[in-house]
C-alpha cells in the first residue's frame, strides 16, 4: 500500500513505538522503506547556556541507542533518524524530505496545555502533505 512510511516515536512512550513500527510493517509495500524519527525538544538559547557541557550531545547519542534497541527489537528494517527541534515542524520537514507517503503518529490523551497549544499529532494532521494514521 505504501512505499515510504515514516514513524515519530517518543521514547518515553516505546511500547507504542514498536506497536507503531508492526503497523508500518503490515501497510508496507515489498520493499517499502521505513523511517524511525525521535524529536528531541528544542532548548532555548538562556536554558542551554546553563548545561553542562556535552549534555545535549550525550542526550542525543542516547536517543539514538534508544531507537537502535527499540527498532531492533520490534524486528522490524527500519532507517533510524533523531534530531532536534519543534516535533511538529521536525517530523513535517523529515516528511517532505524522504517522500514519505504515509506518516504514522501515536495519540495520547490530551493534557490541559493541548487545548490551548493543540498536540504534535493534531498538528501534523493537519498540515502534513501526505496521509496521516493516527494509533490510538
Amino acid at each position: 500500500m505504501y512505499k515510504n512510511i515514516l514513524v515519530p516515536i517518543d521514547l518515553t512512550q516505546a511500547e507504542k513505538g514498536a506497536a507503531m513500527l508492526s503497523v508500518a510493517t503490515s501497510l508496507a509495500d515489498a520493499g517499502a522503506k521505513i523511517t524511525a524519527i525521535n524529536v528531541l525538544e528544542d532548548l532555548p538559547g538562556y536554558v542551554r547556556a546553563e548545561l553542562p557541557t556535552g549534555l545535549i550531545e550525550k542526550n542525543t547519542k542516547a536517543a539514538k541507542e534508544d531507537m537502535a534497541k527499540l527498532v531492533k527489537d520490534s524486528g522490524v528494517a527500519a532507517a533510524i533518524h533523531v534530531c532536534d527541534g519543534n516535533p511538529a515542524r521536525e517530523i513535517l520537514d523529515h516528511a517532505e524530505k524522504i517522500g514519505a507517503d504515509l506518516i504514522i503518529v501515536a495519540s495520547h490523551r490530551p493534557g490541559l496545555q493541548d487545548y490551548f497549544l493543540g498536540s504534535t499529532a493534531a498538528r501534523v494532521v493537519r498540515h502534513a502533505a501526505c496521509s496521516v494514521l493516527v494509533t490510538r
